[in-house]
């Protein structure tokens, strides 16, 4: 009785715990918290100084004190106190009213999970102050969030590109019938920008830089007109601060390896993938979500890879988190969703 009591006040969340940003939704109110998953620590007095967007702009600012760091890697929990402490922080942020009635919810994964890394997610989940903890893959969440019919015995197959990892799942019948995940996302591509200024032009540019830089001038493909800009950052010679101006191509090269990864991971699913099934996809095309997807020409680059319809989901950067969401709306219904 006390349990269905519990059940009927608290309040359920869905979280899309990512790399690069975390996302919560409730039934109510949908999305309720979009923040990028950093969090500002003052090193001398062990303290939290900052969370999400706040602390993303420490990234790269920092005095020796204070550090801001990225308590998720690849998708999974790197760094386990920081993290549970973050999930606190989010959730209270999100929950107004009385605490009493602690909140159940749903968590999307990668599909390349341990089973340890799986237990270092419920922990911290309820450590910060959740009940009942379910588990979601990403891609099956994404097909859920683009309104897939994942119950038929019908193949499709989702290309979710987030922050940390790429994951690529043939679906049919509630569950994944194939999947290929490699750590190579939005973060590797940030790197890529980075280590790119390094080596052509001897200049040393930040995170939130090279996230700036991908997002204004970021292609797989060339786009209809050319784009430029100039970018500030450290002369690794002088030692001096230093703008050069950059092109979309500059760009393009500097993406090409991780490009390269993500269409191959989805060149190997098709390869795996069972003949019928296979038949589907055809037919159905494939569904790219995540934030990664809103790289500029990739869905390009995967139809002359692939020869296959690329549907680029209206709204990518929440496909996953409105997928989450959804199954809080009948948990029975998406029982067969949820991983041990």
């Amino acid at each position: 009785m006390l349990h269905k009591l519990f059940s009927m006040f608290g309040r359920n969340l869905a979280m899309d715990l990512g790399t690069a940003n975390t996302l919560l939704y409730t039934k109510e109110d949908g999305i309720v918290l979009n923040e990028p998953s950093v969090v500002a620590l003052d090193m001398e007095r062990h303290n939290i100084l900052a969370v999400g967007t706040e602390a993303k702009e420490f990234l790269g600012r920092t005095p020796h004190k204070i550090m801001a760091v990225r308590p998720m890697k690849d998708g999974v929990i790197a760094d386990f106190e920081v993290t549970k402490r973050m999930i606190s922080f989010f959730i209270e942020k999100t929950l107004t009213g009385p605490k009493f009635f602690k909140p159940n919810i749903v968590i999307c994964v990668p599909t390349g999970i341990t089973q340890v890394e799986k237990r270092a997610v419920i922990e911290a989940a309820h450590q910060a102050g959740t009940r009942n903890v379910r588990l979601v893959e990403e891609p099956m969440a994404a097909a859920i969030g683009a309104n897939l019919p994942i119950h038929e015995p019908i193949g499709n197959l989702v290309v979710d590109i987030g922050g940390g990892t790429t994951e690529v799942a043939v679906i049919s019948l509630s569950a994944i019938a194939y999947s290929e995940s490699v750590r190579v996302a939005g973060d590797a591509m940030n790197i890529a920008v980075q280590r790119y200024f390094q080596d052509e032009f001897q200049l040393m540019i930040g995170e939130n830089m090279a996230e700036r830089v991908k997002i204004a001038l970021g292609s797989a493909y060339p786009p209809a007109e050319p784009l430029s800009m100039d970018v500030p950052g450290k002369d690794l010679v002088s030692g001096t601060p230093k703008a050069i101006r950059v092109t979309d191509g500059h760009i393009r090269e500097a993406l090409a390896e991780p490009v390269r990864v993500i269409v191959q991971a989805v060149r190997k699913a098709l390869d795996k993938t069972p003949p019928e099934l296979a038949g589907d996809i055809l037919n159905n095309g494939v569904l790219m979500a995540g934030g990664g997807s809103l790289l500029k020409g990739l869905d390009t680059v995967l139809f002359n890879e692939t020869r296959l319809k690329i549907v680029v989901d209206d709204d990518p950067l929440t496909t996953v988190v409105r997928g989450t969401g959804k199954t809080l709306d009948d948990l029975k219904f998406y029982e067969d969703v949820f991983i041990n």
